[in-house]
């Protein structure tokens, strides 16, 4: 790991996003410069932090290209305003009449986009109760992993139910992230069984810092999510949590010290032999 300092402020935001692209970022940009006026330096959003729909028709009606999202330019504006690095968890963004993007924009504090990840691993999930989801009829799923270069060492990008697939967290642990963000939208079922314990495995068998902004209550279209955004040290502990499901910011003082640390006392990342393990997407490392 390399650092030009050695610890630093994070803040994860919580949210609970609408139907309305221009209401939630308004929400979220009211909470971002909260958590700079706090301190942070680095600032990270939930997944699908301008939208929130279960309709297709929503969806389509709303998303737009890149070059045509009206929330992208607003937060590229806030980061350079606020001289922060920030991680918006996740924008839909629109590739075709057919499909659309899960994606994270990590923004730097000059207002440029440092890198974008576009979510892997689709949600496709019959739940108990009636609850299901077919994130694949809609979304396309991406192809690499992203790996980013911040002040504090490397960031490793991904989104939500990826957070099940621990060899995308060992491959990008491996190519050399020092943080992993995990923006979500859980749903409450699957978030009150799985949610801390898949985020402190992740910390742990990477060594890794995890900061996963939440999703959280009942959003206006009618979909429940989960809340208690984390932030939990490489050593498993859990160092910043949203004890609820509303709208809020936590944030934590994160000793980069400590990765290499949780990594001298259980040097596993060293230790894998590939007996019958999935594939893993190719790393793709951004300046």
């Amino acid at each position: 790991m390399s650092a030009s300092s050695t610890s630093f402020t994070a803040a994860c935001v919580q949210m609970r996003s609408s139907c309305t692209v221009a209401e939630n970022v308004s929400a979220a940009s009211a909470l971002i410069a909260e958590a700079a006026a706090k301190g942070a330096s680095f600032i990270a959003t939930p997944e699908m932090t301008s939208l929130l729909v279960t309709r297709t028709a929503d969806l389509f009606d709303k998303a737009r290209e890149e070059k045509d999202d009206e929330a992208l330019p607003a937060f590229r504006s806030l980061a350079a305003e606020k001289n922060i690095w920030l991680l918006i968890g996740s924008l839909p963004i629109r590739l075709s009449d057919e499909k659309v993007a899960n994606r994270s924009f990590l923004i730097s504090p000059e207002g440029e986009v440092a890198a974008r990840y576009d979510k892997i691993h689709m949600f496709d999930v019959d739940l108990a109760g009636g609850e299901s989801y077919r994130e694949s009829k809609n979304y396309e799923p991406g192809r690499e992993a992203i790996l980013a270069r911040v002040p504090w060492g490397r960031l490793g990008l991904t989104i939500c139910y990826d957070v099940r697939f621990p060899q995308l967290y060992r491959t990008l642990a491996q190519a050399g992230a020092d943080f992993l963000t995990v923006p979500a939208a859980f749903t409450r079922q699957t978030g009150e069984a799985h949610w801390h314990t898949l985020l402190k495995a992740r910390a742990i068998e990477t060594g890794c810092f995890v900061l996963a902004p939440a999703q959280g209550g009942r959003h206006e279209c009618g979909r429940e999510t989960y809340g208690h955004s984390l932030i939990v040290a490489p050593w498993g502990e859990v160092i910043a949590e949203a004890d609820h499901d509303e709208p809020g910011v936590i944030l934590a003082e994160i000793d980069t010290g400590k990765i290499a640390e949780a990594r001298k006392r259980v040097p596993s990342l060293g230790h894998d032999r590939g007996f019958g393990l999935p594939a893993s997407p190719s790393v793709r490392q951004v300046s």
